[in-house]
Parts: C-alpha cells; structure tokens; sequence
C-alpha cells in the first residue's frame, strides 16, 4: 500500500510539473469521447412554456426555463430533451403548428421578470416534431413569452417579445412572420422600454388578435423592479397590421397596472378573460363583448396571486363558462369566473405558470409549474408526475468526503438535494438521493470531518443520521447591520476542516459547528447609492435613488494559508484579508463598475498572490464574459476573456488544484475551458445540453458542475486535461498516465430490475478508464494488462471486442445489453474502459443476472476481479508500444484485511483455471464424440458423453461427475467467490477442494483418450 501510495504521489508531481509557457488551444472535437454525465436529481425545476398535439393526444412538449425543450408520448409518463443540442436552454415560449403538427417553433428566453434569469437567444423551428431545429432570428430580444401559429397556415405566426430585463431595446412588442420564421416585420410596439407579454388569435377569424404589452425594468439589486405607463390591452382586426387599445373597464398605470395574461373561449369568441396585475389588487377580469368593455369577475386576491409572475388564464374550449387561471395554486370556475375552486396545490405553493386544455376533449390538460409539468386525462382526478424531469436549478455546488462522494446544493423551489455520484444498484435513481435541510437558495457545506454533518442555507445544521435539521444562524433575527439575501455563502475553509465561513453583509465565522460565531469583517458592500445607466428611464425614481446595500456574494479561503480570504459583493466590490479578518482592503479591479456582481472567487492552489474572479453583467444588460485574474494580491487585474463566446456571461471560474494554469468556467450556455491560466479559452460543453452553469467544483478526478436547469453533471476523469499539451498532439501515438482505478462492483443489486422507463441517470463508466491518442489511423492496435509479475490480464485488439452473445438463449430484450467495448484505431483522444477482470472464462454457456440495468447489463460470468496493486497498461501501435503504469486499490468500504483478499483471490484464480483447463479438453473432446457417433462406434460414444456430461450451463447442479458438470460447479464457486470481497468461508474451501480434486481425475482419463 505504501509503495502505491508513492506511485500516485509520483504521478500527481508529474501533473503539477505542467505549467503553461504560451496561449494554448486544442481542437475542440479532440475531447469528443470525454462524457458529462447527468446525475439528477430527477426533481423538476421551473418549466414556463407547455403544449399538447391536439391530433396527437398523447404528445405533449415543455420548455424550462433553463432546461431546453422535452417531449412526451406517453402522456406525461416520461419525457425526452429534444432540444439539446441548440444554443440555448432558457425557453419562454412553444406553438405547434394546429395544422401541422411536425412544425414547433420555440422561443427562448425566460420571459418572467426576476432575478435569477436566464435570457435567450431568439426563435427556434422544428419541421419534424422535434428531432432537429434550426434558428430563425429575433436574437436580441432575450425573452419571448408567448408564440401563436394561425390555424389554417403553419408559416403565419406571432411573437411576443418581451425584451431586454435589464436595459432598454428596440427588439421587443409583437412580430409577425408570414414566411414560417425566415422574416419578422414588428406589428405591434410602443418604444424600447415596453415589450409583448402575450399574443392570442380569436378562435373563429385568424385576422383577429389580441395582445398584451408591458412596461417593466429588473433592478441590479436584489428584488428591483419598475413599470410604466405604456403596459396594455390591444386588439387588432386586420391580421396584425394595425392595433387599438381596449382598456375599458380596465385598471390605469395610476391603479398600479402591471402585466396581462389573456384567454378567448373558443366556444364563444366574445368571452374574454384577463388575468391582471394590479400591484395592490390583482383580479379576473371578463369581457362579453369581444373586449369592448371589461368588469371584474372576481377580486379574489387568490386566484392570481403573485401575477407579475403567473397571469395565465385559460378556458375550457367547449364551455365558456368553465376558467381556469394559474397561480400559486391551480384553480378552477365552473360559473364564469365568478367563484372558483382549488384543483391542485400544496403548502408553500406549487406555482403554475401555463395550462393547455386539449380542444377536442377538455378532461385532458397539462399544466406546468415551478415544480415541473403535468398531465391529467380524467379533468384533474388524477396526475403524471413531475419526479420524472431533470430540469431542477441550483445555484452552487459542492461535494462531500464520502465515498462515493455525493453532490450537492441549494435546488430553486424545492429546497436542496444530495445526489450520490455512483449508485449501489448500477445507477442512480430516487434511492440515491435525499434533501438535506438548507433552503432553495442556499449552498450546501458537508462537513470535510464527517459527511454525515451537512450546513447550508442562513445557517442550518442537517444530521443525516438522526433526519433533524437545526437552526445554527449567527443572528436569530435579521436587523439592519444583520443583511442576507437570495444566495448566502457557507463553505469551510480549505486548511482548516473545523472553520465554517458564512456571509452576508459581513463575513462570520465558527469552528464549534455553529454554537458560537464571530464575526471578522465590517460590512464590504458600497457605501454609495450609485444608479447604473442602464436603469434609463426609470433612474430618477424614488425606488431608484434610495440606497441599496449589497451583501458579500462570494467568499475565497486561500488554499495555502488559513489567515487569507477573499470576497466579492454582489454590487461590484473585491476585498481581501492577510491577517484572518483584523483588516481588509479594498482590491476592486477599476475596470469593475458599480452593480457588476462578482458571482464567484476562487484562490489559486499554487500561490497566495493569485485568485480568480468570474464577474456576471447581467444586471447592467451586459451579457458579455469577464473574468478577472491577480497575480500581486489584488494590486493589479487582468481581465481573461479571450475565446469565449461574445454573449456568454459568466458565473463560475475555478482553478484546478493538480495542474497549474488549468483553469474551467462555467457561464449562461456550457462550462469553458483554459490551459494557459486564461490566456485562451475554449468550449468543453461536449455533450452537454446549453443551461446556465452557475458553479463548478473539481472533487478528485471529476469536474461537477452545478446547473441553474439541469441538475448537477459531472465530467468523469478529467486526467487527459490535465497532461494534453501542443507537444503531446504532434506525438504519433500517446497513452494517458490512467487516474488511480478504485475496483468497485458496477452493481450490487440482487433484485429483478426496476422498470426501464423509470428515471435514472448512469453510474461512473464500469471500471478503470485508460485514455489514448493516435494522431494517424493505426493499422495495427493493442492494449493489454499486465500484472506485477509481468502476466497479461487482459487483451483487447483494434475494433469491436465482441463479449459472449447470450440473446436468443433466454426470454429478455436487447436494451437491457451493454454494447460490447471498442478498441478504436481513428485519429483523436480515446476513452477506453477495462472492467478490471481478468479474460472470461472458458465456459460455453453465458446468461444475464436478474438484476438487470437497462444497457448497462453484460453476460455472465466473467473473468476474476484483478487484485489490488499496481499494474502495467500496454498500448502497441503499428508496432511501436507505450506503457503507463495503473494503480488499483479496494472499494474504500470494503474492511476486510489484505490477507483476507488475497486468499480470495488465491481461490478464484485456482477455479478459474480450472474453469479453463476444463474448457480446452472438452474443446478437443466434442469433436472426438461427434466422430465416434458418425463411425457408430458406441463404446467410444458411451465413454466420451460420460466424461463430457450434461448440465454444463451456468447455474450447473447435481449429476454423476462430468466435465461439463465439474466446469459448471467450479463456475458456481467462483461466482460465490467474487461476489464479494471477504474471506472464503469453510464450505466454499471444501468444495472448492473437492471439485479441483473431481477435475484432476477427470482430466486424467481424458488425456488417456486420443
């Protein structure tokens, strides 16, 4: 164990020598077979936009916020991202064409105002249902909330274009397309602070619409919001190209009118609902007269709660009298809007957002919340579920000291979760996670001494053994020097396991598990009540001009020396402390301009002078990527920028701690990558869907991401980062130094399966994985194992590496099947993964274990578990051979001493030989039957099937001695030998005794026989 112990710490020196001398980029299809890997959990987020296919009952899509586009054909039972390789996630809007449904045209952008959005980047189209999609423009509108398609003509739509959160633009009102998308003239807009929230058509005259447009501004602060006086009802009765406002009866700018939801009985086309926000008094509104004239039919402040955020009415399409309206809780009028009843909703608020009602038979609906989207068929009895959507958004990340490590963090309205990185049962579904107690909004801090110990939150205490979750806060209550706001930094400091950081206004800390805090800093917000320009119109406000403190959004402990940390606000400053906290100073790059937060610090692992800063402009309608770097402790700032996208704001940056330079960021699209300490950047999105990455973590070996609508990834094994240098790829060949390989069992499962359309997300890749990189084709190709003592374990050749193909031998489906592995000889960087068993044994008859695992299952039995210790990786190309050296060490779990393993294994290899000594006679003695049988020769025949047998299956079981039978037993003990990693016990000794002994005799009349 030591002697490994100085191998990796040999190999992480190796690592560390890497330095960057000059700008460094790769081409990015080099890292095409490096894999995120979505975790969960499988909690859904916020979704905003949803439909159904009228003429497809089954069919239904929804578009989350920051979580792409899916689809379901089952009726809500499962969903698919259909959207995943677009260039955004955050989606306001979706049409299907009522005449075509293969043609879907999304809009993207949130199309709320808040202040944890995502904007967009325009208008998307689909001409087949979904499976691919293609950009049609309306890019710098950043939010469209509302798309509708004329009923007769797929190529004639509407937009809504809510525009700009955070500044003023001239992209916003309704647009119509006449052409499917490929030009858009503005039909409807007032100027370049006012945008569409909604556009409907009448039901019975394509040339009549009604549109909803509406002033209002998010503030850089926390909770900042201003609207005018141009939000509004109109209507138009010529196809879109003029329109009138229909205001009667309606609230004024003076009564606080804010935003409009709008709905049309399709039943009656002079019956109209409103849904209206009216600051102090929101209400349903309903119009008999084709919206002439207005009067509320309710003022239950209920039944719109909130309609700054919801606003959406809709109408049953074949009684006018039936209104459902989307708030906090869904509810439901069966007289007009007079009264209305609750249908669904739950303490704390489910939160709806927008109901489709299928025309053709109202018991059919889907609704779409911030808790995910749902499915009734029997008019709201019963439902889908929304634990079947990884659309969940986190803040931050974090990992914890287990193993295998869990990842965790604060989930948007739902609370928090740990998610497990590996699950026991061969994947991770609803067993492998679990909330922790810490708020939607929180971080979430594992204690480094005891995983089981969790703080999160402003401040909570979460003990996973007893369930309980207690209050630990500084402060029980929040005063004027006492401030918190949405997302609070809690996070240990990394030379001190016992130091706990929490931040608000000022900086706390404690060391006894939050008894007791001390508070080491003054308040590091401005001081100045600065107004940024882009709150335009609105700056003169008296909302605008008072002050708005900030609070600290970002804390840094150096990775070095315990007394050093940095912090940056959220309203644009950076300090750092030398001495633990006595005194601070004000090291704000000058480029920073008020309101610019600083959503993330990092210090570096290799000096105290340098850190990182990832600095997000959105709140000062700059979408644009800043991330600032010091190498003198904040004397001087260099902003690293070069190579990342023009729109893509940043919210995450983060040092690796092994290789120096190696730096990863994470912004509203994809996760970015450095090897030159930022000089240039380059995309490392791969395979992952665009979502708004709002913090990564690097826990050993993986990079985690934290995702703001798509739960939490990881991106297994990132040691090729690590070593890939311009040197490197101008090599004819090159094999990875591997990452140390912990032998665990893929699945530990004993029970039939669950469902395979349950959802689930994979388990790391099964076994140790080895990278290469062959700048040619090879001609040639091998990769063996080799053990300490020089013996090949394990051979794979160029290509497909068939494994035993038991299909037509039982009563399963192929998906259940893991693909057979591939040894590829094309140019590029290659993943390869070798189970960490020794060759299959030489048995005939190969079978699926019940614990199945849908594409992840392979054919038993197989080869011995590879002991623990240290092994050689030989890859020969076109002749030439590279050879890096692999450690494997146990399962951490696994207590059993080295003895112990090593007389398992002792066992196992002894069977398995025998298994394969067994193999080759009876290989050479079938033909001999078949012969005898043809000669009818019956005294050879009677001898051989004796000394063959039957029953050689796997699974074996009683019958006079047999090779067949002797392979079949032998086979059993090995099986119940791997299976666990513990000592043989008395009675598998015995019989293992035995049935070598059985074999041998065996073997010796069979080499009588020639």
């Amino acid at each position: 164990m030591l002697s490994m112990i100085r191998l990796v710490a040999f190999w992480s020196a190796i690592l560390v020598a890497f330095s960057p001398l000059s700008a460094q980029q790769f081409d990015r299809g080099l890292f095409r077979e490096l894999r995120w890997r979505g975790i969960g959990p499988h909690r859904a987020g916020r979704i905003k936009a949803g439909v159904g296919v009228p003429q497809q009952p089954n069919v239904f899509y929804f578009g989350a916020v920051n979580g792409g586009v899916w689809k379901s054909t089952d009726y809500g039972r499962t969903w698919m991202p259909v959207f995943d390789a677009a260039g955004t996630g955050s989606i306001g809007a979706i049409a299907v064409a009522p005449s075509d449904p293969n043609v879907i045209y999304v809009g993207s952008g949130e199309g709320l105002q808040r202040p944890d959005l995502s904007t967009g980047d325009g208008i998307y189209k689909s001409t087949d249902a979904g499976r691919t999609w293609t950009h049609l423009g309306l890019r710098d509108g950043q939010q469209i909330p509302q798309i509708v398609v004329d009923p007769r003509n797929p190529d004639r739509l509407f937009v809504a274009v809510l525009g700009h959160p955070y500044g003023p633009n001239a992209e916003r009102g309704v647009f119509r397309s006449t052409d499917g998308g490929r030009t858009f003239e503005k039909v409807l807009y007032r100027d370049e602070n006012t945008g569409a929230i909604d556009v409907i058509f009448a039901p019975n005259d394509p040339n009549t619409l009604y549109a909803a447009l509406w002033e209002s501004r998010q503030g850089p602060w926390e909770n900042g919001q201003w609207q005018g006086p141009n939000s509004g009802l109109f209507k138009s009765t010529d196809g879109g190209t003029t329109w009138r406002p229909i205001m009667s009866g309606l609230p004024t700018y003076e009564q606080g009118l804010g935003r409009i939801g709008i709905a049309v009985a399709q039943s009656d086309p002079n019956r109209l609902y409103l849904s209206v926000d009216e600051i102090r008094s929101n209400a349903i509104y309903r119009s008999d007269d084709a919206g002439e004239s207005w009067r509320k039919s309710t003022d239950d402040p209920r039944i719109n709660t909130r309609a700054s955020d919801f606003a959406e009415v809709r109408v049953d399409p074949k009684n006018a009298d039936i209104v459902y309206s989307a708030s906090i809780a869904l509810w439901k009028s069966t007289d007009g809007g007079r009264t209305f009843h609750m249908i669904r909703g739950a303490p704390g608020g489910d939160d709806y957002h927008r109901i489709w009602i299928n025309p053709d038979n109202p018991d059919v609906l889907l609704v779409v919340s911030d808790q995910g989207a749902i499915v009734t068929v029997n008019g709201g009895s019963t439902w889908s579920s929304w634990y079947n959507q990884s659309t969940a958004q986190f803040y931050h990340v974090s990992t914890d000291n287990a193993w295998p490590y869990r990842v965790c963090g604060g989930q948007q309205e739902s609370g928090s979760a740990c998610v497990d990185s590996r699950g026991n049962d061969g994947q991770l579904t609803f067993r492998e996670w679990r909330p922790v107690g810490v708020e939607e909004y929180g971080y979430v801090a594992p204690d480094p001494l005891n995983p089981d110990i969790v703080y999160g939150g402003k401040v909570t205490r979460f003990d996973r053994r007893t369930g309980q979750t207690q209050n630990v806060a500084p402060k029980a209550f929040r005063d004027a020097n006492y401030r918190a706001l949405r997302t609070a930094p809690v996070l240990f400091a990394p030379t001190n396991p016992r130091k706990l950081y929490y931040a608000g206004n000022t900086l706390w800390q404690t060391t006894d598990g939050g008894n007791n805090w001390q508070e080491i800093s003054p308040d590091l917000s401005r001081r100045d009540s600065i107004v940024p320009p882009n709150v335009g119109k609105y700056s003169d406000t008296p909302s605008a001009r008072a002050r708005h403190p900030g609070v600290i959004y970002t804390v840094a402990p150096s990775y070095l020396k315990e007394n050093i940390v940095w912090a940056g606000t959220d309203d644009g400053l950076i300090h750092v402390t030398w001495n633990g906290g006595r005194t601070w100073n004000n090291v704000t790059p000058p480029a920073l301009k008020p309101w610019a937060k600083v959503s993330l610090m990092d210090a570096s692992h290799f000096d105290t002078l340098t850190a990182y800063a990832a600095i997000n402009t959105l709140r000062l309608d700059d979408l644009r990527p800043h991330i600032y770097r010091t190498r003198d402790g904040g004397k001087t700032w260099k902003e690293i920028v070069s190579g990342i996208d023009s729109g893509a704001t940043i919210n995450a940056v983060r040092e690796d701690p092994k290789r120096r330079g190696l730096l990863f960021a994470g912004s509203e699209t994809q996760v970015w990558v450095s090897f030159d300490d930022g000089e240039q950047w380059q995309s490392l999105r791969i395979d992952m869907p665009a979502t708004s990455v709002r913090d990564l973590v690097i826990k050993d070996d993986d990079l985690v991401a934290g995702t703001h609508g798509r739960g939490f990834w990881i991106l297994d094994d990132i040691t090729p980062l690590r070593q890939i240098s311009p040197e490197l790829v101008n090599r004819p060949a090159h094999l990875f130094a591997p990452q140390l390989a912990t032998r665990v069992r893929f699945s530990m499962y004993t029970d039939t399966p669950l469902p395979p359309d349950e959802p689930r997300s994979p388990n790391p890749p099964d076994g140790a994985i080895l990278h290469y990189y062959l700048r040619n084709p090879a001609s040639t190709l091998t990769l063996q194992i080799l053990d300490a003592s020089g013996r090949v374990v394990r051979t794979y050749n160029k290509g497909l590496n068939p494994d035993p193909d038991p299909r037509d031998a039982g009563n399963w489906a192929d998906y259940w099947i893991r693909p057979s592995p591939v040894l590829s000889p094309e140019p590029g960087l290659h993943r390869f993964v070798w189970d960490m068993h020794h060759e299959r044994p030489n048995v005939t008859s190969f079978s699926f274990p019940i614990s199945a695992i849908p594409g992840q299952t392979v054919p038993e039995p197989l080869g011995p578990w590879a002991a623990p210790g240290v092994y050689t990786v030989r890859l020969t190309v076109d002749g030439i051979m590279y050879s890096q050296r692999l450690a494997i060490r146990m399962d951490p779990r696994v207590k059993t001493s080295a003895i112990d393993l090593a007389a398992n294994h002792a066992l196992s290899m002894r069977l398995y030989d025998g298994i394969n000594r067994a193999g080759d006679v009876l290989a050479r003695l079938r033909p001999l039957l078949d012969a005898a049988r043809r000669a009818g020769d019956q005294q050879r025949t009677r001898e051989l099937g004796e000394l063959i047998g039957t029953g050689g299956g796997f699974g074996g079981g009683g019958g006079p001695p047999s090779l067949s039978r002797v392979s079949s037993n032998l086979t059993q003990l090995l099986g119940a030998l791997e299976e666990a990693d513990r000592a043989p016990t008395a009675a598998t000794r015995t019989a293992a005794a035995q049935t070598l002994r059985a074999l041998d005799s065996l073997l010796a009349r069979a080499n009588a026989i020639r």
